[in-house]
């Protein structure tokens, strides 16, 4: 079943249908020169889905405010500051209102801060608010911008983070990034490239119109067609929009506009002494001029003598002293490295990462405890790791079997002793032989077939042995070891019968 929103008129007269659940899985970008009609198309896809979705708007000009007064949007003036801005996107989710976030007020920097504030409070939520939600941002290249403007560096780096998640990771925490941008060579090229449906309008430059050609697909003498575009025309392309390039006009929007143009009106007809009197006479309601303060005297320039000086004498300031590690016995800081390999494998993401990044978060956490910088080498980490990922509880960790699993464990690659040790430990509990979905998530995979890959490895090493009878059920067996896991089912009953056996 799909929910299609009328956009407008197909050049055939037909109407021109968006499927909003197929935008909501692959993101739409729309680009235009200004007075192509981008916003107007923004303001009718608002107006058409907001009984249908939950629906925020990045609003740098304070254009969309009025949604408010006709569908019921609440408007959140971005000058609360970014702790708040964090704690309402954190109650949008939670209450799914429609909201605009009214950026007109701040400064270019302090936009990117809130907007990366706001955008990573409705990202940073809990799985039980992963409803569905539209994003739609105008002028997008202000917030993902390809080189450095007049914003600092680290606003401009917190504003693109939290723009890339938005089109890179949010489809799975159901944010649909809609953006708007005036060049596609102004916009950050990891945003545009997550977007699957485009809406292309009016472009003049001859680089812009090449890119629209190569997005849409179309030959580059077809790329000549964009000038001749209309406002309010745009040619459409996505599995939420059309197979093929569909040129079509945008239908009228209901609610009022604020950020139109203004229309050509006559001058007042007044003389030019009245009109002198109006400009170099100070009115009656008239604020008070603001006297500016003088510029301060330039500080006078050191010889050049003297720099040189400074530089040759120039010592760097002593490093301070580390703050002292807090005694404790071998026991307590053993408990306590533990407990943090514990808190690392509670990440879903721990299994995925380089075990550099992991050793640097669990320095990091050592010291956050006072157990000093050299807690445990890399090494020491890796084999400590490989164990954790192995899940085996302390009674299983205290039996001779298990030492003896580690030092055969050493022989492997580092990537594969934990598989080694989960498979050990499998066979010290007499469980059921794990499945190949249970062993490549232990090796930081969602492949079955690599799992069965790398257990054909280690039994090329000679130090596994698999074993799959006509039930279909496998046995792993270590035999340098002694140990064997219960029959489990590894795979598909058909998958896992010998050959002839299958009826």
């Amino acid at each position: 079943m799909t929910t299609a929103i009328d956009m407008g008129t197909a050049r055939s007269g037909e109407p021109a249908l968006l499927d909003l659940a197929e935008l909501l899985a692959t993101r739409l970008l729309v680009q235009g020169n200004s007075g192509s009609g981008k916003s107007h198309l923004l303001r009718r896809l608002l107006e058409q889905s907001a009984p249908l979705v939950q629906q925020a708007v990045i609003d740098p000009e304070g254009d969309f405010v009025s949604l408010a007064d006709q569908f019921g949007h609440v408007v959140v003036d971005a000058q609360c500051g970014e702790a708040e801005l964090q704690r309402v996107a954190l109650r949008v989710r939670q209450h799914r209102v429609s909201v605009v976030l009214n950026l007109e007020n701040l400064e270019a920097d302090e936009q990117l801060r809130a907007v990366a504030a706001f955008l990573g409070g409705l990202f940073d939520v809990d799985r039980s608010l992963w409803f569905p939600m539209l994003i739609v941002v105008d002028e997008a290249q202000l917030f993902a911008p390809v080189m450095a403007g007049e914003a600092s560096d680290e606003a401009r780096r917190l504003s693109l983070g939290a723009m890339t998640n938005l089109m890179c990771r949010g489809r799975k925490r159901g944010l649909a990034g809609v953006i708007a941008t005036q060049r596609l060579a102004k916009l950050a090229k990891n945003v545009a490239a997550e977007a699957s449906n485009f809406l292309m309008g009016r472009t003049f430059l001859d680089i812009d119109m090449a890119r629209a050609a190569d997005l849409l697909g179309m030959d580059r003498k077809q790329a000549e067609m964009f000038r001749d575009l209309e406002r309010g025309q745009f040619v459409a392309l996505g599995p939420a929009l059309s197979k093929r390039p569909l040129p079509l006009r945008i239908g009228p929007a209901t609610s009022q506009d604020r950020g139109g143009a203004p229309g050509l009106m006559p001058l007042p007809e007044q003389g030019p002494e009245e009109a002198g009197k109006l400009i170099f006479t100070a009115g009656a309601d008239e604020a008070p001029i603001t006297n500016w303060p003088p510029r301060p005297t330039p500080r006078p320039r050191p010889p050049a003598n003297d720099v040189l000086r400074q530089i040759e004498t120039y010592r760097p300031s002593p490093a301070p002293e580390p703050e002292p590690d807090i005694p404790m016995e071998p026991e307590e800081r053993e408990a306590i490295m533990a407990e943090i390999l514990r808190e690392l494998m509670v990440d879903p993401e721990t299994r995925t990462r380089q075990i550099a990044v992991l050793y640097q978060d669990f320095t990091v956490r050592c010291r956050m405890r006072r157990l000093g910088r050299q807690s445990l080498s890399l090494d020491e980490f890796r084999r400590r790791l490989a164990v954790a990922r192995a899940g085996a509880s302390e009674e299983v960790t205290a039996s001779e079997p298990w030492q003896a699993a580690i030092e055969a464990s050493a022989a492997l690659p580092d990537d594969l002793q934990s598989l080694f040790l989960f498979i050990a430990r499998a066979g010290i509990e007499r469980a059921p032989c794990p499945t190949d979905a249970e062993l490549a998530a232990v090796y930081g995979s969602h492949s079955p077939s690599r799992a069965r890959r790398l257990i054909g490895y280690i039994e090329e090493r000679g130090l596994l042995v698999s074993h799959v009878d006509f039930r279909g059920q496998r046995t792993l067996a270590l035999p340098t070891l002694g140990l064997e896991t219960a029959p489990g089912l590894a795979q598909p009953r058909s998958a896992g019968l010998p050959r002839g056996a299958r009826s």
